[in-house]
Formats: C-alpha cells, structure tokens, sequence
C-alpha cells in the first residue's frame, strides 16, 4: 500500500469541507511538525536552513528551543484537540531536544500517532526503544557514501558514517513496528553514488530509500540548472535502483526531478497550512516546513504566552492572510496537494452527480 500520496487528505471529509474561509468552521490540524530544537550534531553543507540564498530558515536563532513545560503543554492540547499525528523535524537536529524520548511516549500513549526525522547519529539508547515500539516511521538524512564524504559533507568526524549504519542496523534489530526510511539528499558531488547507496542501505536493513535532490536556491529554474549536468545519470541510477533493489521488504522511492512545478503558484489561499502547520523552536506556528524561521510572510503567530489550542481555534482569519502567489514563489512540497484541493472544493455543485 502506498506510503507517499498527494491524497492522503481526502480521507478527512469534514477537514477538507471546514477550509474555506465561508465554512466559518475551523477544525484541528491533522498533523502537526514540532521543531524542539534548532540546535544540530551535524553541519551539512547543504543545509536549507543556514544557506543565505534560501527563504526557508532565514529568521531562524539556533539557540531557540521548546521549553519543557511548553512542551508537556503542546502534548496535552494535540492530545485533547484530537490532532492525528505528530512528526519531529528540524531546524535542528530533534534528537538533539534532551525530552524527546519523554514527549514522543506521552504522544503515542495520548492516541498521537508519532514519527521523526533525523540524522540518525543519537538514534540509539531510550529515544531508539521509544520510536521502535510507539513510532509509526523514523526517516533519517544521509548524503556522503562512505566516512571521508560523510566527513566532508557535514563536517563531522570520519567515523559518523559507521555509527550510522551500526544504529540503523541496531535499530532494526529492536524488532519494533517502526519503519525505518532513507533520505538520501542528492547534489552533484555525490552523483556517482546514488546506486550505490541504495545497495548498501538495503544491505543494511532499512524498509525505504527515498532519492531527493538538494535544494540550492529560491529560484525553480536555477535549481534545475544546477542539477542539469547530472540529471540524466542520476535518474539512471534511481531507476535501476526500482528495477534492481525494490523488493516486498523494501520500497525505492524516486523524488529525484526537476522542480519546477513546486515553485510556481495559480492560488490565493493556501489550504495546507490547517492541515499541517509548523511549531517551531521559538515558539512560534508557521505556514508549513518551506516557510519555517520566515517572519515576513511565514508566521501565523506566536504561542509563548498562550497555549497552541487557544491560538488554534481563535481568529480564523489568520489562516487566510498569506497569498501565495505574492508570498510563496518558492519551494512547497504541499502545492500538489493544494492544487489537487482547491480542484476539490472548485466543482459546481450542480455537476456532483455527473461522476
């Protein structure tokens, strides 16, 4: 059954008929990214969040953390409102946040289906157990192929790569219900490597590869022009990593293309952000993931002083305030589905029975 699906909404009838502005109805988000932290382990060189080039993160302190008592609040309102799941992300690096493994249980024992990306270098001890036993998936990023391109990449220590693999191999071994999933981020320095990886990422035990390419700039059309000189020999590698690798026990998916049609947008109000909105380190609720750490036109306000449920379910007119086509010219990994929505709500209703 399909794990990656731009419809996963529309098995959320009453959500999907509250979002327009005339329903003057508002229901909880579905599911909710918590960034706890924007402190990181790692020091990507590609990192969307510190390129200077890129909107996403350019507000962002990487001193803001959730504090704790934030949180066990945050916990008790997605419990209460009845959000369906939870997915810990950065800015940082979650598993860097000291009450992760405390936050995640107390989630997945409230009803909150849970999952976190990672890095996947402090995926062992309490937090591993937690996510094995209660998490629905654990996707951790990966780029280098061996420790001097780990090294290189992330500025870390020769020896990161072998950790790695040795949690993602000690994970499996929990025997939990977990799936475990790569990220493998895609630039022209490991071009040659695609294939490759995913070989050794299957040998390793993991459930799912996902090949993406790097994000290097605010523009769809450079992104594809900094690809261009390895795109073809890159698809070849993803393709035969479907043909050669995929098997029941372990799923390739290809997200490696050009970009375009995520930047480009035709629509005014941006249904995602109810669906699946942002909280953040400093405490704020943004947009989406590609608007995170944006004051200018991110931000749908502040829950510092108030707790996420009262924010939430106040003032609908929030939710409608940012325009898209003068605010989103940029990466969104949620236009697909916003298009495929807006379609949704669009039909006369006179034509419904002309299926």
């Amino acid at each position: 059954m399909q794990l990656y699906t731009n419809l996963k909404i529309f098995h959320y009838q009453d959500k999907l008929d509250s979002l327009p502005q005339e329903s003057n109805t508002i229901e909880a988000p579905i599911h909710i990214r918590i960034k706890p932290t924007n402190a990181c382990n790692h020091n990507c060189s590609y990192c969307a969040y510190l390129n200077k080039d890129l909107q996403l993160g350019q507000d962002m302190s990487i001193a803001d953390r959730i504090p704790a008592q934030k949180m066990e609040e945050i916990v008790s309102d997605c419990i209460e409102m009845g959000v369906k799941a939870v997915t810990f992300s950065g800015g940082g690096e979650p598993l860097c946040y000291p009450q992760l493994a405390t936050t995640a249980r107390n989630l997945a024992e409230g009803g909150v289906s849970i999952a976190t990306l990672t890095n996947g270098a402090l995926l062992h001890g309490e937090v591993a157990e937690v996510f094995s036993s209660l998490g629905t998936w654990i996707r951790i990023s990966m780029d280098g192929w061996d420790g001097p391109s780990y090294a290189r990449f992330r500025s870390v220590g020769g020896d990161e790569f072998s950790k790695i693999m040795t949690n993602i191999k000690n994970f499996k071994k929990l025997n939990g219900k977990c799936f475990l999933g790569v990220s493998y981020v895609i630039n022209r320095d490991n071009a040659d490597h695609v294939f490759e990886m995913g070989q050794k990422l299957k040998d390793a035990g993991v459930d799912s590869i996902k090949f993406s390419g790097c994000v290097v700039s605010n523009d769809g059309h450079e992104n594809n022009r900094y690809h261009a000189p390895v795109f073809g020999r890159i698809k070849e590698q993803t393709q035969r990593a479907k043909a050669e690798l995929q098997s029941d026990g372990f799923e390739v998916f290809d997200a490696y293309h050009e970009l375009d049609e995520k930047f480009d947008k035709q629509y005014t109000w941006c249904p995602n952000l109810q669906i699946q909105p942002v909280i953040a380190a400093d405490q704020r609720v943004y947009t989406c993931h590609d608007k995170a750490y944006n004051l200018d036109a991110g931000v749908l306000g502040s829950i510092k002083d108030q707790s996420f449920k009262d924010f939430w379910f106040s003032n609908q007119d929030k939710f409608y305030e940012i325009n898209p086509i003068r605010h989103c010219q940029h990466h969104c990994v949620a236009n697909r589905t916003n298009k495929l929505i807006h379609e949704y709500l669009n039909v006369n209703p006179d034509h419904l029975p002309f299926v």
